[in-house]
């Protein structure tokens, strides 16, 4: 894995009792999966971007590279 990965991975947070463990985004309450739902309703990177201004773009880099795990 190169050290571009690394560091987008350490995006993707697991807290024990935050979100029942679940993976998060940089330690916040937007779970992984939540993400991912919304880029398989159709929703673009630009979209979800607008939609919630929380999010940077490479947190959805980061996740596309999660899911791939």
């Amino acid at each position: 894995m190169d050290s571009r990965s690394e560091h987008l991975l350490e995006r993707i947070t697991v807290i024990p009792g935050l979100m029942g463990g679940k993976p998060t985004i940089r330690g916040m309450r937007f779970p992984v999966k939540d993400v991912l739902e919304l880029l398989s309703s159709g929703l673009s990177v630009e979209g979800i971007l607008e939609e919630h201004p929380v999010l940077e773009k490479e947190d959805i880099e980061a996740v596309l590279l999660y899911s791939k795990g």
